[in-house]
């Protein structure tokens, strides 16, 4: 494990020996002790986790050495030990950038013992952040996130590099289920903001007396309710992007004031006047054609304009031809993964069957048919009795806004018609109890016939 480098910089030798033994208490610890700050400036290219200093060194104070360190090495935590207790003194040091201040007394070497284990708490966390960040951009890399080789896929591939090359506000259109808010991910985590944050919102699901707040956040007392301040989606995502789903489903009036954001760059939260400034990369969404939306006068068409950008219009599954298996095969994949099952493989036959079908529910309705297909399946291999499609192929249905209640009736009802209504036999295949099944049909969940 690496260790953590400590620059202590003490001109009272003894002072610092005190300092710098009980800090080195912990073996994670690599101390380095020096009497001026020319010494603790010329050792900087050591990389130092952190520097303690003392305000009134024999060369320098300790705050123009805070400036000279923090021009340096902007980001390394830097404490102030003084022997005087100087409010003023403090604020100032506090405001260039020094992490803590201390008076020189019998409690100092155990302030400044917390407070090292504080920053390195807040270094560790940092960082695990920025892997985690690091993580979800490699996950977003087009070739991983966005599975198909098809000739609309690959003019799709194109739009999303030009994209992710600048900054440029982009609309991204499609039947419902085709993976907008993907595209949306895989634009921001491979452009030069994918550390900032990506805030999502579907404007669909928010209450339009609540939206307003949601978008452009709120000040305590704004409304009955508003006990704090609180930001807004716009604010959380300052310096990243923010993901705008179906924004064709905004009233005329909030369409105004999204505008106006996004012209002036800078919002006001509900009830306050404090002006916030953006810096705000904007993806929008719909399934709508938002021109149409335009000439029928249910969107703005300065917002139109303003939102438009680099469009692009993501293919419908039908349409993608040999896409489909490749992308059954990779959600299959993942499905075995995650549940720790063994491999499974579709027939020939089955495949067949995804090819013909139409798929009203886009990638979202295959990658249901296939996790289920996967849970059904007998053995190692899915077959075309399998799969089972939403519209009009059979008497069971998956339909992504049913319980696990609902799925879990209609799966029972679909084996009891295949097995001529052999509960014994059904409940062997699905392997659960046969008293559930004898339950559901006691209280009328369920009907044999």
């Amino acid at each position: 494990m690496e260790q953590f480098r400590i620059f202590i910089v003490e001109d009272d030798p003894w002072y610092g020996e005190i300092l710098g033994y009980h800090l080195s208490l912990n073996p994670d610890h690599e101390i380095y002790r020096y009497t001026t700050g020319k010494e603790c400036l010329a050792n900087l290219s050591k990389r130092p986790g952190l520097i303690s200093i003392d305000y009134s060194l024999p060369d320098i104070n300790g705050g123009d050495l805070l400036k000279k360190i923090k021009q340096q090495m902007p980001d390394v935590p830097v404490i102030v030990i003084s022997g005087q207790e100087d409010v003023s003194t403090a604020v100032d040091l506090l405001r260039n950038g020094a992490s803590d201040y201390f008076i020189k007394d019998d409690n100092t070497k155990e302030l400044l013992w917390n407070a090292v284990t504080r920053i390195k708490e807040h270094q560790s966390l940092k960082k695990e952040v920025e892997d985690l960040k690091e993580e979800l951009g490699q996950k977003y890399d087009f070739n991983k996130a966005i599975k198909g080789n098809s000739p609309a896929m690959l003019k799709t591939f194109s739009f999303l590099e030009k994209a992710s090359r600048t900054n440029i506000n982009v609309s991204v259109t499609g039947e419902t289920g085709t993976g907008k808010e993907v595209i949306a991910k895989a634009i921001h985590y491979n452009s030069d903001r994918k550390k900032k944050p990506f805030v999502a919102v579907n404007m669909a699901a928010i209450p339009r007396e609540l939206i307003e707040s949601e978008l452009f956040g709120h000040e305590k007392g704004a409304f009955t309710g508003a006990l704090a301040r609180k930001a807004g989606k716009f604010e959380e995502a300052n310096n990243g992007t923010i993901f705008l789903d179906e924004i064709a489903e905004l009233d005329l009036s909030l369409q105004s004031k999204i505008l106006r954001v996004l012209q002036e760059r800078e919002l006001v939260r509900v009830g306050g006047n404090e002006k916030v400034t953006l810096d705000v990369r904007i993806i929008v969404a719909t399934h709508k054609n938002l021109l149409e939306e335009v000439k029928k006068g249910t969107f703005r068409e300065d917002l139109f304009y303003r939102v438009m950008g680099l469009p692009i219009d993501l293919p419908p599954l039908r349409e993608r031809g040999n896409d489909i298996l490749v992308l059954a095969k990779f959600f299959l994949d993942e499905f075995c993964k995650s549940n720790k099952m063994g491999n499974i493989s579709i027939s020939p036959e089955a495949k067949e069957k995804l090819m013909k079908h139409r798929y009203p529910g886009n990638v979202r309705e295959l990658k249901a048919v296939i996790d289920l297909a996967a849970v059904m399946c007998d053995g190692s291999v899915i077959k075309e009795d399998d799969l089972h499609f939403a519209s009009g192929s059979g008497d069971f249905s998956v339909d992504m806004e049913k319980t696990l209640k609902e799925y879990t009736i209609d799966i029972i009802k679909h084996f009891l018609k295949k097995y001529d209504n052999n509960v014994i036999k059904v409940a062997d295949k699905l392997d659960i109890g046969k008293s559930t099944i004898y339950k559901m049909i006691q209280t009328n969940e369920l009907t044999l016939n």
